[in-house]
């Protein structure tokens, strides 16, 4: 999704072997934050630089090496100011040696962040970005509510994708969390645009007539 309007301005940069999304939102003062570095960050620095974006924050959606191992590439530019769950911190401070391995990448832990829960609302910039715990695919998922002016769109990392979900048979998946978290997500609107972590963007709206997965007894 490249979605450039009066207000907010989202650019996706697909990163790492796994090709994940990673979403760099501005609003119209050039203030910036980044979700899911999951690779060499060096494009999207290129993009800073020549746009004159400043970045104030990186926003994590869970801990796995594939939506944080580019995340070396912003501390220089945020400082502290990388955002996790509490459930999910372990993962960030002790990167997967296994998934290092298999992705082919280093990736160093990371001592200094913030973390988040359900309800917490970030002002970065023009923006207010609302967390909301989506367990399952991790124990500390997490799905973000971005807002700016009317406009509003869901990040919502592996916990939603276009016509399917994230999975759950890795180490700390729960199919029964993620169906309640399904639920949660179930009573957003329609119209809602979903920026998953993985694969093209949706809606909220057509998850619920496509998704197999969707929770039936919500309609």
């Amino acid at each position: 999704m490249n979605q450039n309007t009066s207000g907010m301005k989202c650019k996706r940069f697909p990163l790492g072997g796994l090709w994940t999304n990673g979403y760099l939102f501005s609003d119209a003062e050039g203030l910036s934050f980044f979700i899911d570095p999951g690779g060499d960050v060096d494009e999207v620095l290129e993009y800073l630089k020549s746009g004159a974006l400043t970045l104030k924050a990186v926003l994590l959606t869970h801990g796995h090496l594939d939506h944080i191992s580019g995340l070396e590439g912003f501390v220089p530019l945020v400082g502290s100011e990388v955002y996790i769950s509490s459930e999910d911190a372990p993962k960030l401070r002790h990167p997967s040696k296994e998934m290092q391995r298999y992705l082919g990448v280093e990736c160093r832990g990371l001592d200094s962040f913030k973390t988040v829960a359900e309800g917490d609302i970030l002002s970065i910039g023009g923006f207010s970005v609302k967390t909301l715990a989506t367990p399952g695919h991790t124990p500390g998922s997490v799905c973000y509510l971005i807002s700016l002016g009317e406009e509003s769109v869901l990040a919502s990392g592996d916990t939603l994708f276009a016509q399917s979900v994230g999975r759950t048979d890795l180490p700390g998946g729960d199919t029964s969390q993620l169906m309640e978290s399904l639920r949660k997500l179930a009573i957003l609107p329609d119209r809602l645009a979903v920026l998953p972590g993985h694969g093209p963007d949706t809606t909220i709206g057509a998850e619920r007539k496509t998704n197999p997965f969707w929770p039936k007894t919500l309609g």
